[in-house]
């Protein structure tokens, strides 16, 4: 037997017409009962008159048998139309509690076409809800595989520091391999050794050492506090960094090492070279020979002055001393550094007196100028501007010369680092010790138009302190 056809749906229009039509055909016939047949025969079989076509008591009458006719067929009419809204209540009920598996019939009877087309956005919504469900439990999944199994240890406390979360690294840190979850965090630090309390107790990022199983480990704290669902959280990181620092250490060594014995080779082998010259005309003897004695000698100072002010660079850096602040005449303090590199200075000169190791402050910007000069730019257009920007003293030195690279600003204060044939690569780097050691900074950055820009800041709380931070 052929399968039967789909009846295509009405329209919640054309089925609220027919309705209302039927409706109308009933009043018609309920009326015609009322007032033709066959109320009026059995009136006057009862002996009563029959009821005037359109009076009162025939409309009265005629209307009271309509009603009960109205409300079924009202109700037939809005049967689909309430089943869908309990329908529909019932999904967002379940949506609401996290349920996205329930779903409603697309092809209900007596349902109009426009319902059937809703009842199918709604399961095409459930279905994507429930493939996006699905797809963030595998994200949560994954992201909590890696998070299980990272070196880093990961702590996480609500606002009265009890253990949200903990992973396997910070369990066996803390707890020797034991759930943390909802321990009092104050308590577990407690019984933690030292070293690794006083480091959480404290409300800042640093490194500390801990020993483990008989050696001591390097550690690296940072925290972070932010809001989860409304609600303060703090979050703990602990990254070992032995294996790290000593990769660095050893590769600091190799390249002083390598700097050292560079510098130590090109000033020793013209010595030796120049020496045995020396050596050779004296043995020659006569005026001739002689006469260029003096001329090798000289050669040979050179080269000696020149090792020598590279080691004396190599000791400013290792023993740089702590800054002793002190306050500082901005024109004596301008006049002594443009004695050493010109300058333009941009913007008047501070009203207010500066507080700082002077010395090393001007030994900085010092370094900062030469680069500037040795930029390749225009002399004239070095330029150095003072002046306030919120907390911090700000020095900038400013050339036009071709900039940096990307890699280059990446790396040109690291110590040993230079782009220079004859550079020792510790200009810079002292000027950034110098200004971390008075609790500021040094930032390289290139110039609109060409140019680099080197800026040395220093906080207000550091320069008004009679003691540095260190």
């Amino acid at each position: 037997m052929a399968p039967r056809p789909d009846r295509r749906p009405l329209s919640h229009r054309q089925g609220l017409t027919l309705g209302l039509a039927a409706m109308g055909a009933a009043t018609l016939l309920l009326h015609a009962g009322v007032t033709v047949w066959p109320l009026p025969r059995l009136l006057a079989l009862m002996g009563l008159p029959a009821l005037a076509p359109w009076g009162p008591a025939a409309l009265a009458l005629s209307a009271l048998l309509l009603l009960p006719l109205a409300w079924g067929l009202a109700g037939h009419l809005s049967a689909p139309l309430t089943r869908l809204l309990r329908a529909l209540q019932g999904a967002v009920l379940s949506y609401r509690d996290g349920e996205f598996g329930s779903s409603i019939a697309a092809d209900a009877p007596e349902a109009s076409a426009e319902m059937r087309a809703l009842m199918r956005l709604h399961s095409e919504l459930g279905q994507a809800l429930r493939e996006q469900r699905q797809h963030l439990a595998q994200r949560e999944l994954l992201l909590d595989t890696v998070v299980q199994n990272t070196p880093v240890a990961l702590v996480l406390t609500d606002a009265g520091e009890h253990v949200v979360y903990a992973n396997i690294a910070a369990r066996q840190l803390l707890a020797a391999g034991r759930s943390l979850q909802g321990e009092d965090f104050a308590a577990l630090l407690a019984a933690a050794p030292a070293p690794l309390r006083e480091a959480l107790q404290a409300s800042e990022d640093g490194l500390f050492s801990l020993e483990l199983d008989g050696a001591e480990e390097r550690f690296h704290l940072s925290q972070r506090q932010f809001r989860l669902q409304g609600r303060p959280h703090r979050l703990r990181l602990l990254r070992r960094m032995t294996r790290e620092l000593s990769r660095q250490e050893v590769a600091s060594w190799k390249r002083v090492i390598r700097v050292i014995s560079h510098e130590l080779n090109n000033s020793l082998a013209p010595i030796s070279s120049l020496a045995h010259s020396g050596a050779e005309l004296a043995r020659r003897g006569g005026a001739e020979h002689l006469e260029r004695l003096p001329r090798v000698f000289a050669s040979i100072g050179e080269r000696a002055a020149h090792l020598h002010a590279f080691l004396s660079a190599y000791a400013q850096f290792a023993k740089l001393p702590a800054p002793r602040p002190a306050e500082v005449d901005w024109p004596a303090f301008l006049e002594r550094l443009g004695a050493h590199y010109a300058f333009t200075l941009q913007g008047e000169t501070p009203r207010e007196a500066g507080r700082f190791d002077a010395a090393q402050i001007e030994q900085a910007l010092i370094n900062l100028l030469k680069n500037a000069h040795e930029s390749g730019g225009d002399p004239a257009a070095i330029e150095l501007r003072i002046h306030q920007q919120g907390q911090d003293l700000r020095l900038e030195v400013l050339d036009r010369g071709p900039g940096m690279s990307e890699t280059v600003l990446g790396q040109a204060l690291l110590p040993f680092y230079s782009t220079k044939r004859s550079g020792s690569g510790l200009g810079l780097a002292l000027a950034r010790e110098i200004a971390e050691a008075h609790g500021g900074r040094i930032a390289l950055s290139n110039r609109a138009g060409g140019g680099l820009s080197a800026t040395l800041s220093l906080p207000r709380l550091a320069a008004e302190s009679a003691t540095p931070p260190h």
